[in-house]
């Protein structure tokens, strides 16, 4: 099999590359590689964790964008690399003790790498064994199911007069650890009314955050920080910052200071990395596991190889790491489509450099709140928004990202159906 361009990595930045390139170059011209069959907006993934979002309503086929947007779709990881022939390998995939596709080889004209991130332990003892980390799907769908038979089991514990609750600890305080902390105590007060009905949620499901710098969301500006502590305590959800952990077992966490917290369920959300083969490619990666990329997104040393996103090591204008975010992966897909572009059409690169640009940043506390703050066009001015103005903000990015890969009429009809699907079912995912 051949392909002028091949996409590993079907994320925000990799699917919405594959689609604009598939829209204007066409299928013969664009491939697709992913492990999944669909794809979902990873920073809804603790949505789908707390269940309140249905990821069988919220995926999209990646067989059914490439078909619509002018691409073909590939279904299996990537397991190596051959720069020379300039080819790919990827591996067999399983079902039901049985091998439904064999180990493939892909050649490319330009290969794209988007394969994203995954979680960083930092040699935590007992971190991955015993936590649960929103990297996929089947992670927040893992989290979701055992979350409903901890409340389940703590609500007939209740019934029978037994003192019971439900303790759950967040392991770092950025965006994905507050996002979820805020669902979770909106979901809980749900799950109490459809069925649960011994369960107080702020009395009986615990909440812990702990985060090991002195505030929360410490890459954003202290008042984001500041606003979105004020309304976690609000809910009831114990915050404490500068706490190092040292240890994770089954059932509690340790930190520097000889403090343990219970947990039934502990999420970790401290820290990313790439996602370990990279190293097995024999390309440029740096500590954190990203392949090292030039101001053109090309991996060094490498011909006609490209990152994008969280695996990549990109710098911007300043020298300074470009953040390992949606916009950032937006951006670059829009840099790469360009070139893309030029080169099927014979034209030289272009010169420019990819730059990243800092729009802002919004944090989802709830459906009904989100706080940040927005870049302005002047050097280093922002403004700080909260409230129903920056709710509907958060959801309009959701919104672009579906109409980069679905179109403008589809996500229309797409935000009208999730509005009256609302309405019309549980407000959580009861099974």
């Amino acid at each position: 099999m051949q392909s002028e361009i091949v996409i590993v990595g079907g994320g925000a930045g990799g699917l919405e590359l594959a689609c604009k390139l598939g829209r204007r170059l066409g299928p013969s011209k664009v491939a697709l590689v992913d492990s999944r069959l669909y794809h979902i907006w990873k920073p809804s993934l603790h949505e789908v964790a707390a269940g309140t979002l249905d990821i069988h309503q919220e995926g999209l086929s990646y067989q059914m964008l490439g078909h619509d947007n002018g691409f073909t779709f590939t279904l299996g990881p990537m397991t190596g690399l051959d720069s020379t022939s300039k080819r790919i390998t990827v591996g067999p995939v399983s079902g039901g003790g049985e091998e439904v596709l064999p180990e493939r080889h892909i050649g490319y004209g330009a290969l794209v790498l988007a394969v994203g991130s995954t979680s960083n332990y930092f040699g935590v003892p007992g971190a991955r064994e015993h936590t649960i980390s929103l990297n996929a799907t089947e992670d927040a769908e893992r989290f979701r199911l055992k979350l409903l038979r901890l409340l389940a089991s703590a609500d007939e514990h209740l019934e029978e007069g037994q003192k019971s609750g439900l303790d759950v600890v967040i392991i770092g305080g950025g965006a994905t650890g507050v996002e979820l902390a805020a669902e979770l105590r909106e979901a809980s007060g749900v799950y109490a009314v459809y069925g649960f009905s011994h369960l107080q949620a702020r009395r009986d499901v615990h909440i812990t955050l702990l985060e090991g710098a002195p505030r929360i969301l410490a890459p954003l500006p202290e008042r984001v920080s500041n606003a979105a502590l004020r309304l976690l305590n609000k809910r009831a959800i114990q915050v404490v910052t500068d706490c190092r952990v040292t240890s994770i077992e089954k059932d509690k966490v340790h930190d520097g200071k000889g403090n343990t917290y219970p947990a039934d369920l502990c999420v970790w959300a401290a820290g990313i990395r790439a996602p370990e083969f990279l190293g097995t490619l024999g390309l440029p990666t740096n500590r954190g596991g990203q392949v090292e990329v030039d101001e053109h997104l090309r991996v060094k040393g490498v011909p006609d190889v490209y990152a994008l996103g969280d695996c990549a090591a990109c710098v911007d204008g300043n020298g300074k790491p470009v953040p390992p975010r949606a916009q950032a992966a937006h951006q670059q897909a829009d840099y790469l489509r360009t070139t893309f572009v030029r080169r099927a059409q014979g034209k030289a690169a272009q010169e420019a450099p990819y730059r990243y640009r800092d729009y802002g940043s919004l944090v989802s506390l709830g459906h009904t709140t989100t706080v940040g703050s927005l870049m302005g066009a002047l050097r280093g001015a922002s403004w700080f928004v909260e409230g129903f103005v920056a709710r509907m903000m958060y959801l309009s990015l959701h919104l672009l990202h579906h109409q980069a890969v679905l179109g403008s009429v589809r996500t229309a009809v797409l935000a009208v159906a999730r509005f009256l699907i609302r309405r019309t079912t549980p407000l959580v995912k009861l099974h």
